[in-house]
């Protein structure tokens, strides 16, 4: 399994980043696929998952109506569309697929 993220950034309040997750060595587009944050200093974070068609997603609360998470099965990719991110969005993301978690992606917000 490798999972690679990327799209992160330094970003303003209230500005958008799309994260973007490469995934091979599995067949993507079985499996539930999650990403996660761990904010500095602290423990790891469940921000959002997706079923394997796509048709069902979930967010923590502190994300929800901000943060939106899709997939393309047919590019192997997931995604992580984040609009008015604040300051304590700030964190290293990563995607996950079960246990595997791989490279993350740092986002920071900050003016």
């Amino acid at each position: 399994v490798q999972l690679q993220a990327s799209g992160g950034g330094l970003v303003q309040p209230g500005g958008s980043l799309r994260l973007s997750c490469a995934a091979s060595g599995f067949t993507f587009s079985s499996y539930t696929m999650s990403w996660v944050r761990q904010a500095p200093g602290k423990g790891f974070e469940g921000v959002s998952a997706i079923n394997p068609d796509g048709g069902t997603t979930s967010y923590v609360d502190s994300v929800k109506g901000r943060f939106t998470i899709s997939r393309d099965n047919a590019k192997n990719t997931l995604y992580l569309q984040m609009n008015s991110l604040k300051p304590e969005d700030t964190a290293v993301y990563y995607c996950v697929l079960g246990a595997s978690r791989g490279q993350g992606t740092l986002v920071t917000v900050s003016s």
